[in-house]
């Protein structure tokens, strides 16, 4: 292959090592590794081969398959290499060890990896092509799967459900959305392994205003968590529920956890910052980053909302846009510490106790303007000394 189709591979995956095999497969025979420190595109002829500027493995340092990654590790620092390639007895690629992933194991202890240190994927499903989608993304190797609907409670989301569960019953399937008890027992007895909470309360969701379906996020919770609780004393089976719609602030997230929810769903939170998927644009007062709803005519998931022909009649979410907030690692350092400190307040180390000895209470209109400062706030930093 020639140096650009590396350049156009390496822009299109943002990675910056890449190994050659005899047949450009990812297990065949490695031939060499080649960085973006072994050219330069202004420097190098791109019409030439790869060949001319990797390392050939004659001169690399590799292991054999049975290394074990501690071993791997080990060598990288005390060979001072970044990468490491792991090859079977025939020279066939196994593994590449990179020294960035240790360093990231570390940063990250607490990172949901499987048995192979693969990041845990879920992919959302609809109630339509489900029997085509599952197979294919389980073969994809997603870890779980969710029924990604406006509105759950419905003989649909029954039937998926009961596919789903009968062909693959080992894969974690959530449903969803509902906000009251009853529409959680319905999911939870077709074998829903997780249900989400929430209709309306989202950010970019408008179903509430289209459709006058919905309910506030609070109160479909309390309700939702004690339709949880019940269906555990009288089956013994807990189904964990997910807070899926208003959460803006970082104190949201513990209310959410306070009056019931097992985990949370957080799509503005995340839409803000670098790792998302929208383009970060400038604007007169800073910079913002897309965020579109799967209602909205952008999305085109017309197919989730069913309301007949091959479109959207009306639009249930909206297109726009979130205030940028940096760094995903930094942001959500603060959202996580905020958390601790409000459990620890409530006397509480675990989620199971926060909810215990949390306690909720209704609060007026002056009440929470009480929550906000009430001083004109200064500009510029105060000296000290």
């Amino acid at each position: 292959d020639s140096l650009s189709h590396l350049v156009a591979v390496m822009q299109r995956t943002g990675h910056s090592t890449a190994a050659v095999t005899h047949d450009g497969s990812a297990t065949g025979r490695l031939l060499g590794l080649v960085t973006s420190r072994d050219f330069h595109p202004q420097r190098h002829d791109l019409d030439g081969p790869v060949s001319g500027r990797m390392t050939a493995i004659a001169d690399l340092s590799h292991a054999a398959a049975d290394t074990t990654l501690s071993e791997a590790n080990a060598r990288l620092w005390d060979q001072r290499r970044d990468c490491l390639p792991v090859l079977d007895a025939e020279g066939h690629l196994q593994y590449l060890v990179f020294r960035s992933d240790y360093t990231d194991n570390k940063r990250f202890p607490n990172q949901a990896v499987d048995s192979a240190k693969r990041l845990r994927v879920g992919a959302g499903i609809n109630t339509h092509d489900y029997q085509e989608r599952v197979p294919a993304l389980l073969e994809a190797g997603a870890d779980a799967l969710c029924f990604d609907s406006s509105d759950g409670y419905s003989d649909w989301q029954a039937q998926a459900l009961n596919w789903v569960k009968k062909h693959y019953p080992e894969i974690p399937t959530g449903g969803g959305n509902v906000v009251d008890g009853e529409a959680f027992t319905f999911l939870a007895e077709t074998g829903a392994d997780f249900v989400k909470v929430g209709v309306g309360g989202g950010s970019i969701c408008i179903t509430r205003d289209q459709k006058g379906i919905g309910r506030g996020q609070a109160s479909a919770v309390l309700d939702v968590a004690a339709a949880r609780d019940a269906f555990r004393d009288r089956t013994g089976e807990y189904v964990p529920i997910c807070s899926d719609g208003g959460l803006v602030h970082d104190y949201h997230v513990a209310l959410a956890l306070a009056l019931g929810a097992d985990f949370v769903m957080m799509g503005r939170y995340f839409a803000r910052f670098d790792q998302a998927a929208g383009a970060k644009l400038p604007t007169r007062d800073g910079f913002v980053k897309e965020y579109w709803g799967e209602g909205s005519n952008r999305a085109r998931n017309w197919q989730r909302y069913g309301q007949g022909g091959q479109g959207l009649i009306f639009e249930e979410g909206v297109d726009g846009y979130v205030p940028y907030a940096g760094d995903l690692n930094e942001g959500l350092a603060v959202t996580i510490a905020k958390l601790k400190t409000t459990m620890v307040s409530c006397g509480s180390t675990t989620l199971p106790e926060f909810q215990s000895t949390a306690r909720l209470t209704l609060v007026s209109d002056q009440s929470f303007q009480e929550s906000h400062a009430n001083v004109t706030l200064r500009d510029t930093p105060a000296t000290v000394g």
